[in-house]
């Protein structure tokens, strides 16, 4: 089968499309021929080793697919066989075959395409996980989404609004602005041409957000923690900016608010119950058409690399599919 390689850690220019011998399930594992694989942040961290999970070399990246599962190995469910799944990888899915633990599939949303599924899980499991679990989100709050316009911030504007709450979604420029609009954004702030923190006064006539959902870190987390309202929850998703910012605990205490780190990932391994129930959640979600994955890109195994680079260097909105 052909698959991306990372022989060594490197940007995305350095990974090959290489030939590689076809894979076998293991105990508890099927076997997915591939049709679409998401791309998301962590796949250009995870090849430099900057991310919390570190696979040994070589491998392939990849941490989410759409595909059809082709065999169960030993003790796995049989009647996996032939069905439409979406699955997390952590890595391995920019290939033509996958193998995966059976506890991390979901069946295919009905009526739900190959592209749209394989942008599905990454995003939407983990921003279900933060505004539900981790941010207690409730009808009536009022929502903060940095970075709105990613595959992350869209998924977190489509769940809160689903989730009954008021949603503002900041971004770095009109056409993304205009994105988060058409996903349901109630207000809209640029933050390349507006103060984030004044112009989130007004919005709330001064009382604060209730929840800031920001997988972007760097200058922006400071003047958004700033602007809590009291008893607020401020979610730490991840840092596409490539700043962790050093956060004056003071405001904490003053806020009476709390930091909540969001690590989907992790969840999923210690909690698959929890999890299992929040991916029925999102199915149901999806069939009401109260969310939709946002794929603004297809790109071969060949052009994966450029994808991942566009993708780190935030010059796409939505999703980028890979289709091997």
């Amino acid at each position: 089968m052909r698959a991306l390689r990372c022989n060594h850690f490197g940007p995305p220019s350095e990974l090959r499309v290489e030939e590689v011998p076809d894979l076998v399930p293991g105990p508890g594992e099927v076997l997915i021929e591939v049709k679409a694989a998401g791309i998301n942040f962590p796949d250009a961290l995870i090849i430099q080793n900057k991310y919390q999970m570190k696979p040994p070399l070589p491998f392939t990246p990849g941490g989410e697919l759409a595909g059809v599962v082709r065999m169960a190995g030993q003790g796995a469910d049989p009647a996996w066989v032939g069905q439409s799944v979406i699955a997390f990888t952590a890595w391995g899915a920019f290939a033509q075959q996958a193998v995966v633990s059976q506890d991390r599939l979901m069946p295919m949303p009905e009526g739900m395409s190959y592209d749209m599924a394989g942008a599905f899980l990454m995003t939407y499991g983990t921003c279900y996980h933060a505004l539900k679990d981790r941010g207690q989100l409730r009808p009536g709050e009022t929502v903060l989404v940095l970075g709105a316009s990613g595959g992350i911030g869209l998924a977190a504007i489509e769940i809160a609004k689903a989730m009954g709450a008021r949603v503002i979604a900041a971004a770095s420029s009109e056409e993304k602005l205009e994105m988060c609009r058409q996903h349901g954004a109630d207000e809209l702030i640029n933050y390349a041409t507006q103060d984030l923190r004044e112009r989130l006064k007004v919005l709330t006539q001064g009382q604060g957000v209730d929840v800031v959902c920001d997988p972007v870190g760097g200058a922006y987390t400071e003047p958004s923690l700033r602007s809590m309202a009291w008893r607020g929850r401020y979610l730490v998703v991840g840092f596409a900016n490539g700043d962790i910012p050093r956060i004056p605990l003071n405001l904490v205490l003053l806020k009476g608010c709390a930091l909540v780190g969001v690590f989907w990932g992790d969840y999923i391994r210690r909690q698959p119950l929890d999890n299992a129930r929040d991916l029925q959640a999102l199915n149901a979600m999806y069939l009401a058409g109260d969310i939709k994955p946002c794929v603004s890109g297809l790109y071969t195994l060949e052009e994966a690399g450029l994808a991942i680079e566009r993708l780190a260097n935030r010059q796409v909105s939505g999703k980028l599919v890979v289709t091997p």
